[in-house]
């Protein structure tokens, strides 16, 4: 059975492991600490199979990091992105509960984020509410990120009064997913539509 001769700590958070005298491989520093890997440890079958599991946590955790470096996912939309790079189930859930423990995912927050930019954008609470709900964001969630917001009656007289008062700007405010009645309750408007 082989045994591990040397570990040599090398750039960007990699680790060389020499097995036997001769080089091995290099593989992630969290994953050599995870699974207990040191110098006179013989790699038996038990550690082996430990390291290739830490080494498919640590690819979904690269993976899921650098996606989240340029913009906040949904647990949902950040596990789908692991399984068409291939994480397992189990990886990708161990992975996503590291990155919830560490508060660097949180549906919370993107439910929040994203309808506060879409509401910023001219956008109805029907709209915010498709567009939430398909970034796999529950419907409480979606709910509380509504009820954040401004009322939409309130968003849709702001718009109204940005672009004019016209048949033209409510037909725009019902396209953006504003509701009907939230139109109508603007002051007859939606009639000349």
């Amino acid at each position: 059975m082989p045994v591990i001769t040397a570990l040599r700590e090398r750039p960007r958070g990699r680790v060389e492991v020499d097995l036997d005298g001769a080089p091995w491989r290099l593989v992630p520093a969290d994953a050599v600490v995870r699974t207990g890997l040191v110098v006179g440890r013989s790699l038996d079958r038990e550690t082996a199979r430990a390291l290739g599991r830490e080494l498919r946590r640590s690819k979904a955790l690269g993976v899921a990091l650098r996606a989240l470096r340029y913009r906040d996912y949904s647990r949902s939309r950040l596990e789908t992105r692991l399984a068409s790079r291939g994480a397992s189930a189990a990886t990708r859930r161990d992975a996503l509960e590291t990155l919830e423990r560490a508060g660097l995912l949180d549906d919370a927050r993107v439910a929040a984020s994203r309808a506060q930019g879409l509401a910023g954008r001219g956008f109805g609470d029907a709209a915010i509410r498709c567009s939430l709900a398909g970034e796999g964001l529950g419907a409480e969630l979606v709910e509380e990120a509504l009820a954040a917001l401004d009322p939409e009656l309130q968003r849709a007289r702001r718009l109204l009064d940005e672009r004019g008062e016209t048949a033209k700007t409510v037909r725009w405010l019902a396209a953006k997913g504003f509701d009907a009645a939230t139109l109508e309750d603007m002051g007859g408007f939606a009639d000349g539509a």
